[in-house]
């Protein structure tokens, strides 16, 4: 997981006072149960996430999801997706382009091997460089990888000894296929053994036992595992099953606590579909929280312009969400926020609110999407970004500890992905976790 947010907290119950339960993956409040904020993504991916208008949201779409860069395409577009320019499964079948030839040039973008013969990546669509060299070298000057570029697309995960390519599903497949979010999201649930990755998770919830659970990009695919999991019905969800059998992704809730209502409010700028989901929690005692998750503007760089980042549309959404929740006394807000610190400057508290890991471990990274520490990403070029977080607003509660769950590859499971090491193209054979963001489990007890 690459960041995937796991919050834990614990409340006391109304009728009963101080007990405590238990929670997974989550915030932790002492005398309270604990709270859970899970947020995964299902590859080891930042790859564009599918997109969605508001108004698609809660009904079946005749759209399209591109089976290289996972973008959701109008019904309009029939032929070609809008952002990598790759065949859609209706379009008319063209020869292959490979090449038997031995030499091979780079994608800079997802780092395929392409025949030389290729003017474009074959997996990603992106632009070959330089044509005229027969072998593109990968080993770029320090100067060179701040490219926006390098390494931004990332494809799903492939089973070792799996054909690389092949044909497209049909569409009801591919909705079924999708991480959404996101994303998640953001890629194909069927990349690698989603059933084994889901029980992982599932084994994280179990181990820690969470009172209140986040998750963003859930898919129809994910929401049917996990209804069929131990733990699932020990909670109340934020999703009914029509409503999840009608999204490509979503964000859900999921408690053991007393909610007085779960709310979702979209976005006003949102091209894909992202909401603020809000759950009101009857906590003990005449005390009130709400606890809110979301999965903000996925940044998607990619053919032809590679530099839709989304970082203003990002940053318009952490302000409204924080100004929706601005009134409450106790308020948790954690997610997939696909922040930036470059990019995106610093999230935008207002007074009183507190970043958890910066108040809790403000000399550690917290980087919960990491392709040096997560064994996973490690096929891709170096990025480090702390896109998970918890943003609080606390009167009757205070932050106790923060840490990262999800860190341990699950046993017996790899995948195989081809890469360029020393000028020579190495298939390398990396393990599998159960995201591609680290989770994160916060603690809070009552003042």
């Amino acid at each position: 997981m690459t960041d995937e947010s796991f919050g834990r907290a614990s409340f006391p119950e109304p009728d009963r006072g101080a007990s405590v339960s238990k929670m997974a993956l989550a915030a932790r409040i002492r005398p309270l149960h604990p709270l859970l904020f899970l947020g995964f993504v299902s590859s080891p991916s930042q790859s564009p996430r599918q997109k969605q208008s508001p108004g698609q949201k809660n009904r079946k779409m005749a759209s399209w999801a591109c089976s290289k860069c996972t973008f959701l395409n109008p019904a309009s577009q029939k032929y070609t997706c809008e952002i990598c320019f790759s065949p859609s499964a209706a379009s008319p079948s063209s020869p292959s382009s490979s090449s038997s030839s031995s030499i091979r040039w780079s994608c800079r973008a997802c780092t395929f091997s392409n025949p030389s013969g290729a003017a474009s990546c074959e997996m990603c669509g992106g632009t070959r460089t330089a044509p005229s060299s027969a072998f593109l070298d990968l080993d770029l000057e320090p100067d060179e990888l701040s490219n926006p570029s390098i390494g931004s697309v990332f494809l799903p995960l492939q089973r070792c000894g799996s054909k690389r390519r092949g044909p497209a599903p049909a569409e009801s497949d591919r909705r079924d296929e999708k991480v959404a979010r996101k994303d998640v999201v953001s890629s194909p649930v069927s990349d690698l053994e989603v059933s084994r990755r889901m029980e992982a998770l599932g084994n994280l919830i179990q181990q820690h036992s969470p009172d209140f659970i986040c998750f963003q990009e859930v898919t129809p695919n994910i929401y049917g595992i996990f209804q069929n999991a131990n733990w699932w019905k020990e909670y109340k969800c934020s999703v009914a099953q029509k409503v999840a059998a009608e999204s490509p992704y979503f964000c859900m809730q999921m408690s053991r606590l007393p909610v007085k209502a779960f709310r979702c409010k979209p976005f006003t700028n949102s091209i894909m579909g992202r909401e603020l989901c809000l759950a009101d929690i009857d906590a003990g005692g005449g005390t009130k929280l709400v606890i809110a998750t979301s999965h903000l503007e996925s940044p998607c760089p990619a053919p032809p312009r590679w530099d839709q980042m989304y970082s203003k549309e990002r940053v318009a959404q952490a302000k409204e969400s924080l100004n929706l929740l601005k009134d409450s006394p106790n308020v948790i807000f954690g997610g997939d926020m696909n922040w930036d610190d470059k990019l995106d400057g610093a999230f935008p508290l207002p007074d009183g609110w507190i970043d958890a890991w910066m108040e809790l471990r403000p000399g550690e990274s917290g980087w919960t999407y990491d392709t040096k520490a997560n064994q996973m990403l490690s096929g891709n070029r170096k990025l480090q970004k702390r896109l998970d977080r918890f943003i609080c607003s606390l009167q009757d509660f205070k932050l106790d500890s923060i840490q990262m769950v999800g860190m341990e590859a699950i046993p017996g499971l790899t995948y195989c992905k081809e890469r360029k090491v020393k000028k020579e193209f190495q298939k390398l054979v990396l393990p599998v976790l159960p995201s591609d963001h680290y989770g994160l489990l916060l603690n809070i007890s009552r003042s």
